[in-house]
């Protein structure tokens, strides 16, 4: 009799650590999901590079957390002795931001507009698009334009593909690098 309540102790002490270590899992599978991006864009020339106005994780790369990922020009810069100021952004009434990311464009020719694209991930069918806004040069993924003159337009983006915004001239390319991880 005493070895059957022993064995039923130990599944019992068994299925709370399962349970426990189940309980982790999944605690530490939502940490992660909220701190691994879901893609990051990764700048390919230095004019990218020099256009992230907000550092997150190095000088190169963009985190992206959320589709659709809105990304815009900085129209809050002033330029003193040659040094780039933000100046700080005040939310009106609770009222989102337009971007999810600002870059400065520091053109002569403006290449990127206040509101120029979205990366968004279609959630049936898992496939990510490159949207314009309604830019005014648009954006090319690898060599295909999309969007432009007011026009807006879209595409859809792969992993590994290049995004230059602006037109065919612009250095502003970027690297787009999915990250999606199952933790399953």
């Amino acid at each position: 009799m005493v070895p059957v309540m022993h064995m039923a102790m130990e599944i019992h002490n068994t299925t709370k650590i399962e349970a426990k270590n189940i309980m982790l899992d999944s605690e530490k599978k939502e940490l992660l999901e909220s701190m691994v991006p879901k893609a990051v864009l990764k700048a390919v020339s230095d004019s990218a590079k020099n256009s992230i106005a907000k550092r997150v994780f190095s000088h190169d790369i963009i985190p992206i957390y959320n589709y659709p990922f809105r990304i815009g020009r900085e129209a809050r810069v002033q330029y003193t002795d040659g040094e780039v100021i933000l100046q700080e952004r005040h939310k009106l009434g609770g009222h989102e931001p337009n971007n999810d990311t600002y870059l400065l464009d520091n053109g002569q020719f403006l290449q990127i507009s206040r509101e120029h694209c979205s990366i968004v991930k279609n959630p049936v069918t898992g496939t990510y698009i490159l949207q314009d806004r309604g830019s005014a040069c648009g954006s090319r993924i690898n060599k295909f334009a999309v969007g432009g003159d007011d026009s807006n337009g879209s595409c859809p983006l792969q992993d590994g593909d290049i995004i230059t915004l602006g037109s065919k001239e612009s250095e502003y390319k970027f690297k787009f690098i999915l990250l999606d991880i199952d933790y399953n």
